[in-house]
């Protein structure tokens, strides 16, 4: 039985992915000859290749999905949400060949930076607003921006019942300003921006913690790299998930 090691995994690590036993324990039911692929018995040093069917005592294993970390630049007009009614659902749009989902929500008018991902337990660490989680937005509004208002939006400002926590806001133009929010209320740029007698035109979001829009197009998506995982984990570390 021979199998390219490209798009492969080695049988006990197969197995243990399966959360049925250790690899050590894998290789030892592996000898005993428990383990078939496709109807052969298996032995040490096989690989399993998608579309392989594995029993484990006659009975079907299965690996438990690799975990999936995407980030796409969201064009204006999809709406982030699963629920494949709603014409323009993200879902649809990523068309992924695996079930994903995203990470919070950037507006449908809004377009920018959103994480999407198959694992449920990063989630509620980067969305909670007590883990302080940076969020940064380009956002340009109907009319020049004055001190007074990088100042006020600056030091909080009562929308839903509550006042948003201080962030960090620089004018980056007569009509446009970066923002970093560590919390994350519905529509809150825009509804500051209202509160202070201005319409946002455009919005989008640059940067989530220390993943990067960069020069992802309007529309692609990538999956994260090693470096930017190690360096997300870092960060979530200490986060709270629930």
């Amino acid at each position: 039985m021979s199998v390219s090691n490209e798009n492969s995994t080695s049988l006990n690590k197969y197995i243990s992915d399966s959360g049925f036993c250790s690899r050590r324990e894998a290789d030892v039911i592996i000898k005993a000859g428990r383990v078939s692929i496709n109807g052969v018995v298996a032995s040490s040093g096989n690989r399993v290749a998608d579309g392989d069917s594995v029993l484990l005592d006659g009975k079907e294993i299965g690996a438990k999905p690799r975990e999936v970390y995407i980030a796409l630049n969201k064009p204006i007009g999809i709406t982030c949400t699963t629920d494949k009614r709603v014409k323009g659902n993200i879902i649809d749009y990523m068309d992924y060949h695996e079930r994903i989902f995203p990470i919070g929500r950037l507006d449908k008018p809004s377009e920018g930076l959103i994480l999407l991902t198959n694992d449920g337990n990063i989630v509620n660490k980067i969305l909670r607003a007590t883990n302080n989680h940076e969020k940064e937005y380009i956002v340009e509004v109907n009319k020049p921006i004055s001190k007074d208002f990088l100042i006020k939006m600056a030091g909080g400002l009562p929308i839903l019942d509550t006042i948003t926590k201080k962030c960090t806001v620089e004018k980056v133009g007569k009509f446009k300003f970066k923002i970093i929010l560590t919390q994350g209320l519905n529509r809150q740029i825009r509804r500051m921006c209202e509160y202070l007698g201005y319409q946002v035109l455009t919005l989008k979001r640059l940067r989530i913690m220390n993943i990067k829009l960069d020069r992802l197009a309007t529309g692609d998506w990538r999956h994260l790299t090693y470096q930017e995982m190690k360096q997300l984990n870092k960060l979530l570390k200490g986060s709270v998930k629930n």
